[in-house]
């Protein structure tokens, strides 16, 4: 029987998958499910949608805001607004490929996630940033930084969104079992519901 996946299509700069990474896990474990993540430049597609964020509704943003701390309090999470928001991620997606090469990308994303959205830290948006995440995982700064900033993961990361929008995701974090999309961390009900169904 092939193992069950979950895809995850993620952006460090977005406050709903910080929660969908924290409440996955006790999921796919409950039903032996594999983790496949999927970086996805959200400013980059965002810019090529003329969308921008901060520019919606103010009485929308407080009540986003309001209802994150609720998600926050009902799971008991340190979870944060940054001062810095939003923040251009292309440079933390680049290191995720970088140490997916060492076997370490889901570690590396959920160090930079909780640097982020727990301790307001935006100096992940740099290299530099990222350094005590990196070597806290063993891993060489100075090769992180050579192959993050390389053209072939670039050019990965490039290849990673496109291939996105081309299967329909149109935000994150969106999740696939099978061809089946949940969208947000508010449908991970769903996504269990269709693990269970799957063979």
């Amino acid at each position: 029987m092939a193992k069950k996946q979950v895809d995850l299509y993620w952006d460090v700069g977005s406050t709903n998958t910080y929660f969908a990474i924290k409440l996955i896990k006790p999921i796919l474990e409950r039903h032996h499910a594999e983790l496949v993540l999927h970086p996805y430049n959200l400013g980059y597609v965002f810019r090529n949608n003329e969308y921008e964020l901060m520019k919606e509704p103010k009485s929308k943003l407080r009540y986003r805001k309001r209802d994150l701390m609720r998600w926050a309090e009902k799971y008991k999470l340190p979870f944060q607004i940054p001062r810095q928001f939003p923040i251009k991620s292309s440079r933390v997606l680049r290191g995720s490929l970088a140490m997916r090469r060492k076997g370490l990308e889901l570690e590396f994303v959920e160090r930079v996630m909780e640097a982020y959205w727990e301790r307001g830290d935006a100096g992940i948006v740099e290299y530099a940033g990222a350094r005590s995440i990196v070597e806290s995982l063993g891993v060489d700064f100075a090769w992180f930084e050579a192959t993050a900033s390389s053209d072939e993961i670039g050019a990965e990361l490039a290849q990673s969104t496109d291939a996105a929008v081309e299967r329909g995701v149109f935000g994150v974090p969106m999740m696939y079992v099978g061809d089946e999309m949940f969208w947000g961390k508010d449908r991970l009900d769903f996504m269990e519901e269709e693990l269970a169904r799957a063979a």
